[in-house]
């Protein structure tokens, strides 16, 4: 698992897990560590999949909405997030104050590659956006 702060490969300079093809230190890493809030819902998408890919269960609780929010997150170390694919957004822009983001999330778990697909809504609580639940399927 790689360091709070740093890419999935522990380098400050590598690229970000969310996909974007930046460094994570210029992406998702001023978000983790709370410098910066996410402009859009799918910006914050792609920072909860690089929280998972990094390990940090605290920002994820933290860009969850109060009202849905676990009381705690354990993370399996064992499971590894390789990808994400952005397929579907609406709304969740600069002027909105809610969004869907449908997505997948590939990982690797005990050699076994796997996905997770997920619509995603997403809400402003106090100027910023959060992470509120899944759409019914």
């Amino acid at each position: 698992m790689a360091k709070r702060g740093r890419g999935r490969d522990g380098s400050a300079g590598a690229a970000c897990p969310c996909g974007s093809g930046r460094p994570y230190a210029a992406c998702c890493g001023p978000l983790h560590a709370g410098d910066a809030d996410a402009p859009t819902a799918e910006a914050l998408m792609r920072s909860r999949f690089s929280a998972f890919a990094v390990g940090d269960a605290g920002y994820l609780l933290r860009s969850w909405h109060e009202r849905t929010r676990p009381g705690s997150l354990d993370l399996d170390p064992a499971q590894r997030w390789t990808r994400l694919e952005i397929v579907d957004v609406v709304r969740g822009g600069l002027l909105d104050s809610g969004g869907t983001v449908e997505f997948h999330a590939h990982y690797r778990l005990a050699g076994r590659p796997g996905t997770v697909t997920e619509r995603s809504r997403f809400v402003r609580a106090d100027g910023r956006w959060v992470y509120l639940d899944a759409e019914d399927a």
